[in-house]
């Protein structure tokens, strides 16, 4: 097993992405895995330096180490020539073609393919969108079982470069997780509907091996909506400053989807207990922050 801990550094961590280190790295180590550490910094727009460093220190103090991505620090900000080259090879089989459509425009998350048939030069200022032909994607889910999605349907013609010249999050993750051999995608619920999307483009760029997925619980607020990295009440950083320890955050976030039934100190190196245990829960009693 290989899987990856991909934060974005758009902000400082909170206790939504400690559930999802515990989860990477218990289902790994229980595996006997690996885990790479992988900065998604592809918005260049929102991702700062001091985010970054701010992740990589509140990992440190928390004990969940990588595998490999760290020396040096793997960045998608470093990886533009990788991107370029997926792009050609998509070229060459499939239909990509300019668009200068804006969110305005689409009004929604599917893309209705306007652009599709114009003919519009590549140029700055126009995203870049690859057309998705109709069909089901299944897909086994360690924890939410077997899953159908119709890409073409749910959100039209995949966009891979946005009109500011960036990748997009489905091509660049796509790519990357193609390029590192990851055999696992472990990450949140919220995440579950950019699958079936993603695994087409993997077999769109040539990738034939299949992959496992396991999409956790989240962390919700009282009013039912995910952590933001605005929420300072549950942020690595701000509970570090109050003299929470490393253990009573990891159990507090445990507790919060359901793991333990109450907050208890969990160091990092036995998050893999809840995943070699038969009594492991998958969180369907977990609790508002």
């Amino acid at each position: 097993m290989f899987t990856r801990f991909a934060p974005s550094p758009t902000g400082h961590l909170h206790l939504g992405h400690v559930v999802n280190a515990m989860y990477v790295w218990g289902i790994a180590r229980a595996a006997g895995g690996r885990v790479l550490l992988r900065m998604e910094d592809h918005d260049r727009i929102r991702c700062r330096p001091e985010y970054e460093a701010g992740i990589l220190e509140d990992l440190e103090w928390l004990g969940f180490e990588p595998d490999e991505g760290l020396h040096p620090l793997l960045r998608q900000s470093d990886r533009d020539d990788v991107y370029r080259e997926a792009l050609d090879r998509l070229r060459q089989t499939h239909h990509v073609y300019a668009c200068e459509c804006s969110r305005t425009h689409i009004a929604g998350e599917r893309y209705d393919g306007f652009c599709r048939g114009r003919g519009l030069d590549d140029r700055p200022g126009r995203g870049l969108r690859v057309q998705i032909d109709d069909g089901v994607e299944r897909f086994d889910d360690r924890f939410l079982g077997t899953l159908e999605q119709t890409p073409a349907r749910q959100c039209g013609d995949l966009l891979l470069r946005d009109r500011d010249g960036h990748w997009t999050y489905q091509f660049a993750v796509t790519v990357d997780d193609l390029a590192h051999g990851i055999t696992d995608v472990i990450r949140g619920e919220d995440l579950v509907a950019s699958t079936g999307r993603q695994l087409r483009l993997r077999r769109m760029l040539g990738g034939v091996d299949a992959l496992r997925f396991a999409h956790h619980p989240l962390i919700l607020k009282p009013g039912g909506e995910k952590l933001s990295k605005s929420a300072a009440d549950t942020g690595v950083r701000e509970l570090r400053r109050a003299g929470v320890s490393a253990a009573d955050v990891i159990g507090r976030a445990a507790a919060a989807v359901g793991l333990i039934d109450e907050p208890m100190p969990i160091a990092a190196h036995d998050v893999v207990e809840f995943f070699i245990s038969s009594t492991l829960r998958c969180g369907s009693d977990r609790r508002p922050a």
